[in-house]
């Protein structure tokens, strides 16, 4: 009986980090896709919607205690990326992995934002 209460207490947890999960996958599907170039009339749709996915993900996605893990590997991934894409190094080899680049800030930026407000938050309660 225990073991079910147990069950029934992961699934709703599961439950309520699947919209999280499905939200990263998704972002990250549609940042490559952006990035690729095959959105046609809908790039600027797909801009928004992985903006508002990412904003999914850092309200969602990251427990309390995933936030550090977090915030140093979107922090590097953010500011590698950036780099990249500023300082052109794909231009020549392969522009599309600068476009990708661009997809994958514009799904990443957001989460660390709000992931980094919630530590700060979290911190200034204590």
């Amino acid at each position: 009986m225990a073991k079910a209460a147990k069950v029934a207490a992961l699934g709703g947890v599961n439950k309520a980090n699947l919209l999280g999960s499905w939200s990263f996958l998704v972002g990250v599907v549609l940042a490559v896709l952006l990035g690729l170039g095959f959105t046609g009339t809908y790039q600027a749709t797909m801009l928004w919607a992985v903006f508002l996915l990412g904003l999914v993900v850092g309200l969602l996605n990251i427990a309390s205690d995933e936030v550090s893990a977090f915030l140093t590997s979107g922090t590097v991934l953010v500011l590698i990326s950036f780099l990249g894409v500023q300082v052109g190094v794909f231009d020549e080899v392969a522009p599309v992995i600068s476009n990708v680049l661009k997809g994958i800030l514009t799904l990443f930026v957001p989460a660390t934002i709000i992931v980094a407000m919630r530590a700060v938050f979290v911190l200034a309660r204590r």
